[in-house]
């Protein structure tokens, strides 16, 4: 899997991209991380990337010479690789959307400054947006960093368990069940007697219902797309009820 990423800062990367499982995934060949800075494709003697907006107002926006002639020229000829604007303006980042970007090959992201872009970027060249949540950052480098990071994710051999992120919160349409490790007892609190009965059928029968619970009690808007069964269903009902 390959990373594109346009940005006037590519030092803010060196942390993310070079620690734990990404500087791993990295040196296996797994995923490629690219920075391109848009600066370098500034064609006057400032190496000018932003400029006031047409009509007044606050605030600078991104020109558009420099951010085409930058994406062009990390694009190529390659005409089916997404090129994806961090911008506020765009689809909400969701584990949906990372499943369908981890399909491509290759991601080019733009991160956005200032005010924004030139309203142009948008028409040649630019083919999706992404938003990762309702609020607003400083820049476009955060939400690539979150991207790449959710992506990579799902890129095989990443992570080290095979089937690493199958269960994560989201990945099922649920939230993740409850999790423990050693001692088996800390402060007067026990890990369930089920995680240690060797009993696999019925410790996945446990982590189901405590992944519905869990669920019910923080994000039951989620219940309402889950692929649930009809026992499933039940729980859930016993649940509201307070019979659990």
């Amino acid at each position: 899997m390959r990373f594109d990423i346009l940005t006037l800062f590519p030092a803010m990367f060196e942390g993310p991209m070079t620690e734990s499982i990404l500087k791993r995934a990295q040196e296996k060949g797994l995923i490629q991380v690219n920075l391109h800075n848009i600066r370098d494709h500034a064609t006057d003697k400032h190496k000018t990337t932003d400029d006031t907006p047409y009509g007044g107002g606050g605030g600078m926006v991104m020109k558009v010479e420099p951010l085409v002639s930058a994406v062009e020229a990390v694009r190529g000829e390659d005409t089916h690789t997404p090129v994806i604007l961090m911008t506020p303006q765009g689809r909400v980042f969701n584990q949906k959307v990372v499943q369908e970007l981890a399909q491509y090959p290759r991601l080019i992201l733009v991160c956005g400054r200032y005010e924004g872009f030139d309203e142009r970027v948008r028409q040649t060249v630019a083919t999706d947006e992404i938003s990762v949540g309702d609020y607003v950052l400083t820049g476009g480098e955060l939400a690539a960093m979150i991207i790449v990071d959710a992506v990579s994710r799902l890129v095989p051999g990443v992570l080290g368990a095979q089937w690493g992120a199958d269960d994560d919160s989201h990945a099922t349409g649920l939230l993740e069940y409850p999790h423990y490790t050693k001692p088996a007892e800390f402060r007067g609190l026990r890990v369930p007697d089920v995680l240690v009965s060797g009993h696999h059928a019925e410790v996945e029968k446990w982590r189901r219902r405590a992944s519905l619970k869990r669920t019910w009690q923080r994000r039951p808007d989620m219940l309402l797309t889950a692929d649930l069964t009809e026992a499933e269903r039940w729980y859930l009902a016993e649940l509201a009820k307070g019979n659990d």
